[in-house]
């Protein structure tokens, strides 16, 4: 197979002393053996996407290794120097159960402490969210966390905070872009200055313990919290080395752990894949639920940022919810506490994005508060809090199941989630009701929202150059109708426009740019296109309602409105 000419320039680059003899010698044997993933190997580099920079850990510009992170945080490194002259910048570093997580974080700690610049790095695999957490608590100007969230076992990646413990967002993320990619592979940093790094691990553990209590409990009954049923997973995750503790702590004793799921893997060996939002991933931990009677099921994806939740419904069946469904019961809950303590003044704002549900404006209204919209990613959530300074946050979420409870974290936190959740249960089963029934009555008093994603996954450069011939198509000869009702409005965030196809109106979207594409129909449906900022991968979601007016309407309703995504589906070719 021939080899293009600029993959073999960035191929030769690697063949030079700068990179090791191993590095080189698998080089040579791709060359040889396996031209094609050669190809994928060096035809870019590894990219920012909404969640960091993230992909297949091997050889090559466009993988996860240690000349790619140790280039990044080379970059970043000067980035920083130059962002805060003269002072003194401490970065914290975390990492998750993947391989080669820890050998790489120590190469990250390597190049920053190399630079001069003070490093915390954790001890052990710990929670993303304790990583968000322990920026603020320990005053560092940045913090990276090495994770792949919930992808397959051969990923691994990179995920960069700020001072304000969020991510990184515009314009910083491109800024920074520019330095690295001004780089060579020979100016990177590698001698570590070991007395530039210190070891953390209990006291900051105790630190986001407390927070974490502190935050996500409200005055539950510890009659209530001994009488919840909690079954917990892990799936092989971080999340064991504090959730437990948490939930002991806050006073639930009765937790049944899955113990087959309960040690660290980054094989994931029990699952499929160790994403909360596939139900397969929860298969053990509803089998427990059902041997224990448990209440409620909560099992969180390796880096424990995201949750996914089960409860018993009105036949005392154990069913999963969706993250748009636990994103709302969780708001509501929150808005009712503050409601309670007179804490809502008109001055509090809740957070969500454009991909999630509707239903999240509508709880706003009724409650007297602003629902902040943002692109898809907990970063913008976090950038409301840092714009919005006068501004109380309550909490928000995200449908791909993640949630965040105030501002102590600036990430999604299924530590603070779990908490949460479990306090939402344990109130309702003590006043005779049910999580599930608290959520039907929700649908009764603001709408019947029913949301469903679809996922399409391409392979390699063809499968990516697919994707955006679809987002071309999708935008540049819009459908004007869908399932037999007329497209009222599209939005374009990658052009900022919002255009009203009756009256060809344009407005101008005052959001970020983004490759997304949102269908608004007549009769309130949603449809929306967004292709993933770090995998071949383009995702639709459909969002649909309708109004009820009593509990005993639901699954008349659930059934119409499944049939009616099921015919979006099918008119748009996507089936």
């Amino acid at each position: 197979m021939h080899i293009p000419q600029n993959i073999l320039d960035a191929v030769n680059i690697w063949l030079t002393p700068t990179f090791d003899n191993k590095t080189q010698e698998t080089i040579k044997e791709m060359m040889t053996s396996s031209p094609k993933e050669l190809e994928d190997s060096f035809y870019k580099n590894l990219e920012f996407g909404t969640g960091g920079m993230r992909g297949v850990m091997g050889v090559g510009t466009n993988r996860i290794n240690e000349y790619t992170l140790g280039k990044n945080t080379q970059g970043l490194s000067d980035y920083l120097h130059k962002s805060f002259p003269n002072q003194e910048i401490k970065v914290a570093i975390a990492y998750d159960c993947r391989h080669n997580s820890d050998t790489l974080a120590k190469v990250v700690a390597n190049v920053f402490s190399a630079n001069g610049i003070k490093v915390f790095l954790f001890s052990d695999m710990r929670p993303t969210p304790e990583l968000s957490f322990a920026v603020k608590h320990l005053g560092c100007k940045a913090g990276i966390v090495l994770t792949a969230s919930h992808n397959p076992p051969e990923y691994n990646g990179y995920k960069v905070y700020w001072e304000d413990g969020g991510q990184l967002v515009p314009p910083q993320d491109n800024e920074i872009i520019q330095v690295i990619d001004a780089l060579n592979y020979d100016q990177i940093k590698f001698e570590a200055n070991e007395n530039l790094i210190e070891y953390i691990d209990l006291k900051v553990d105790q630190a986001f313990i407390n927070s974490t209590i502190e935050n996500a409990s409200f005055n539950t009954s510890a009659t209530a919290k001994e009488n919840l049923k909690i079954v917990f997973t892990s799936l092989h995750g971080t999340s064991i080395k504090l959730i437990p503790d948490v939930l002991e702590k806050a006073g639930y004793k009765n937790v049944q752990i899955v113990p087959e799921q309960a040690i660290p893997d980054g094989n994931f060996p029990t699952v499929k894949s160790p994403n909360p939002e596939e139900p397969e991933a929860l298969t053990m931990a509803m089998a427990l639920a059902e041997k224990t009677n448990a209440d409620i099921v909560v099992g969180t994806d390796p880096d424990s940022d995201r949750l996914g939740v089960a409860v018993r419904n009105t036949k005392g069946e154990m069913i999963l919810l969706n993250g748009n469904q636990t994103m709302v019961v969780m708001t509501n809950f929150l808005l009712e506490q503050w409601k309670k303590q007179n804490k809502i003044t008109g001055n509090e704002f809740i957070g969500s994005t454009i991909v999630s549900t509707p239903m999240m404006l509508e709880l706003a209204s009724a409650y007297g508060v602003e629902c902040k919209v943002g692109l898809t990613g907990f970063k913008w959530i976090a950038k409301f809090i840092k714009d919005f300074p006068n501004q109380k946050f309550i909490g928000g979420g995200e449908e791909s199941f993640g949630f965040m409870v105030g501002d102590a974290v600036r990430d999604k936190d299924a530590v603070a989630a779990t908490l949460l959740v479990c306090e939402i249960a344990a109130q309702a089963k003590e006043k005779g009701s049910s999580l599930y029934e608290e959520l039907l009555q929700m649908y009764v008093d603001f709408g019947f929202y029913k949301e469903h994603l679809i996922s399409i996954t391409k392979k390699g450069i063809e499968g990516s150059n697919e994707i955006k011939q679809m987002m071309v198509d999708l935008r540049e000869n819009p459908l004007k109708e869908i399932n037999g009702e007329r497209v009222v409005f599209i939005e374009d965030y990658q052009n900022s426009t919002a255009k009203n196809l009756f009256t060809d109106e344009i407005e101008i979207l005052n959001i970020p740019k983004s490759n997304v594409l949102i269908y608004y129909l007549e009769d309130g449906s949603k449809i929306c296109a967004r292709p993933s900022g770090t995998e071949p991968k383009i995702k639709f979601y459909f969002s649909v309602n309708c109004a009820i007016q009593n509990a005993s309407e639901v699954t008349e309703a659930e059934n119409h409105l499944d049939n009616k995504i099921k015919n979006i589906i099918v008119s748009m070719n996507l089936n």
